[in-house]
């Protein structure tokens, strides 16, 4: 395979996991903001933190208000994590690699695009933005399911997976870092909301069912952090998505470094003993250095399958 065509590949997937990323957090938080009282005060630009944004925001945006975040979130074409932004560069890649996936794939891409241009309106407005935001992650998980059950599971389909995985697992860490972290701090504050809170955070990740099913608890800050950071059968988790990258770059040749790293990867996920992270303040740091270990998988990869990527 052409080292180019494996880059699209992998990048792809990661456009189209990130905007489904994108619409599911914001549909969670939309969710929060109906279920907490007029009283309480919930900053939208929080989920502009969790892109990491924050500073191209500012550039264009001088309020931090609803509508300004969700269209800097959905819409803003300058914003390259936007929710428009990933579909618009995920068709691209498709339609330059449509020999190795399914017709049905570049379809579904298309499609996806084409209704995302179509409807954003609707989804920056408050009352068609939870409809916007429910189908396009219902076309998203239909097209990883497409590509899943009917494309074939070789050395291509390996770099649907890194992509996919990588672009989870780096989501799961900003939301417990900016999301989770934020809430924890506040332990000398009155929290009366606070389930309702770690509830948005494990809907943001399409937690919330199977934490009740296997945590079997009252929802809590360090349950939540162990479950999203550690469970390693739920799809959406750290260590699940860094165990599916490893299981990729296995298949692959010449693969030493970058299964090296994320096999460290792993390790140090499993290995963090949450409740004692929470209680010595360390919780941050470690996000940060697991962050900064999920970009250097990403950079080793990129340096071993293409070698003249962008490293963004």
């Amino acid at each position: 395979m052409l080292s180019r065509v494996a880059e699209r590949l992998y990048w792809m997937a990661r456009y189209v996991e990130r905007a489904e990323n994108v619409a599911r957090m914001t549909k969670a938080f939309q969710a929060l903001s109906l279920d907490m009282p007029k009283s309480v005060d919930l900053s939208w630009k929080g989920l502009v933190a969790v892109t990491g944004m924050d500073h191209v925001f500012d550039e264009h945006y001088q309020r931090a208000d609803d509508r300004n975040c969700v269209k800097f979130l959905l819409a803003d074409t300058y914003n390259p994590g936007s929710l428009f932004s990933s579909l618009r560069a995920a068709r691209e890649n498709v339609r330059t690699t449509r020999d190795l996936v399914p017709t049905e794939a570049w379809e579904q891409v298309n499609e996806l695009y084409l209704f995302a241009r179509d409807h954003l309106d609707a989804g920056i407005n408050k009352r068609g933005r939870h409809d916007f935001l429910s189908e396009i992650v219902r076309r998203c998980q239909s097209l990883t399911g497409l590509l899943a059950g009917s494309m074939s599971h070789d050395a291509a389909y390996d770099f649907v997976r890194l992509g996919r995985n990588l672009e989870r697992a780096d989501m799961a860490t900003r939301q417990i870092d900016v999301g989770a972290i934020r809430l924890l701090e506040r332990g000398d504050e009155p929290r009366p909301y606070e389930g309702l809170l770690w509830t948005s955070v494990l809907r943001s990740q399409s937690g919330f069912q199977m934490y009740r099913q296997h945590v079997k608890r009252r929802i809590n800050g360090p349950d939540v952090v162990r479950y999203l950071l550690q469970d390693v059968p739920f799809p959406r988790s750290v260590a699940h998505a860094l165990s599916q990258v490893e299981g990729a770059l296995d298949d692959l040749p010449h693969n030493e470094i970058p299964l090296r790293v994320a096999f460290q990867a792993r390790r140090h996920v499993l290995d963090a003993n949450v409740d004692k992270l929470i209680a010595s303040g360390g919780l941050h740091a470690f996000m940060d250095r697991l962050q900064l270990e999920i970009g250097e998988l990403h950079v080793a990869i990129a340096e071993c399958w293409f070698p003249e990527a962008e490293l963004a």
